[in-house]
């Protein structure tokens, strides 16, 4: 056969051509977005790419048009079709959320001896000016709200954790409070379903049996009234659960239903005109987002007859108030006699934050 008569193999020119202008066009919005993103040059330090973060910040920063909207239909599509709640969040019954943090610690963290250092360092801190420490560990809502889990496996290790605190706080003659069942007790649901924190139910029952062990160690009740008024009309309400499942935009149907709650104001009787003092601030509460959820802190203000100087912080973890009351101790009223130390249970648990880390290494 004459080398004339072969065909002519096929030309992979305009695909090439296409993936090529594909290609160009994907690193051009890359770098728009890396530019958009302004991430600065910490987000990308060594030890950020050490810990984890660099990659978030830069995963974060490289999206697609309308990504926001494509998440939520994935996850809306995931929750419908399989009642997957994504990485975060656990699926219990009926419709009850639970975060994973709490079932189970998170892979290779094993940090209860140095929250232990930790705690006898700033509890330590705190008696050289002369502040009382009262302990509180929040107990998660996959162990009072347990009826709703509906299979769901738990560490229990994890639980343990929470009695072995609370025993090397006793040996080390720290005042703690166990509210448990305190929680159990009180009428369910003691928990919002879709979200982590305590319901006003929870809240009443949590903040009375913190009232309880306090009043000792400020020597009696306080002369502080507050004002209760009735709960206004029900409201649906978004859950973090929701949030963090990436269904805050889905439609209903579409995720699981709100709670519906009845918002209520609580706020202490000011007698006097705008000239009369305030009386003076001797509970300070350093807590993380279960202290500024359902009227906590006022309600243990009822419970104490004073007013509490509420300085907890939404995502403070194991320390994050406490470290943020400390920095600020040379401020403080002399009048302070007792700081509540407020935090989550499986927090315990959680991976040292970098100031933990810092305090660690200062410490002998």
């Amino acid at each position: 056969m004459e080398s004339s008569d072969k065909a002519d193999p096929p030309s992979h020119k305009l695909g090439a051509i296409v993936v090529a202008l594909l290609l160009a066009v994907g690193l051009g919005w890359g770098v728009w977005c890396l530019i958009d993103a302004r991430i600065s040059a910490e987000q990308v330090s060594p030890q950020a790419w050490a810990d984890g973060t660099a990659g978030g910040a830069l995963n974060k920063a490289m999206h697609m048009p309308r990504q926001a909207e494509l998440d939520t239909w994935n996850a809306a599509l995931r929750y419908r079709t399989l009642g997957d709640l994504g990485d975060q969040v656990a699926l219990g019954c009926p419709q009850w959320l639970f975060y994973r943090d709490g079932l189970r610690p998170q892979p290779g963290v094993h940090v209860f001896n140095e929250r232990l250092r930790l705690m006898r360092y700033w509890v330590d801190e705190l008696r050289k000016k002369q502040v009382q420490v009262l302990v509180v560990a929040v107990p998660d809502k996959s162990r009072i709200e347990s009826d709703h889990l509906c299979g769901l496996p738990v560490s229990i290790p994890m639980r343990q954790t929470l009695d072995a605190w609370q025993a090397a706080l006793q040996a080390e003659g720290v005042p703690f409070v166990d509210v448990r069942d305190a929680l159990l007790a009180a009428p369910a649901p003691r928990f919002f379903r879709t979200d982590v924190h305590m319901n006003a139910q929870g809240a009443q029952a949590a903040a009375q049996r913190v009232a309880d062990a306090a009043l000792p160690l400020l020597q009696g009740r306080g002369q502080q009234a507050f004002k209760t008024e009735e709960p206004g009309p029900a409201q649906p309400r978004m859950g973090d659960l929701i949030v963090l499942s990436g269904l805050e935009h889905a439609r209903p149907g579409w995720r699981p239903e709100l709670d519906s709650v009845r918002p209520q104001n609580i706020e202490p009787i000011r007698s006097g005109g705008l000239l009369d003092e305030a009386p003076p601030v001797e509970v300070l509460l350093a807590g993380t987002s279960n202290g500024r959820r359902s009227n906590f802190g006022e309600r243990l203000g009822i419970g104490l007859g004073r007013e509490v100087w509420n300085m907890s912080l939404d995502g403070g973890q194991f320390s994050g108030a406490l470290l943020v009351a400390l920095n600020q101790r040379e401020q403080w009223p002399k009048s302070l006699k007792l700081l509540i130390w407020e935090f989550s249970e499986n927090a315990l648990s959680l991976p040292l934050t970098q100031d933990e880390k810092s305090v660690l290494a200062r410490l002998p």
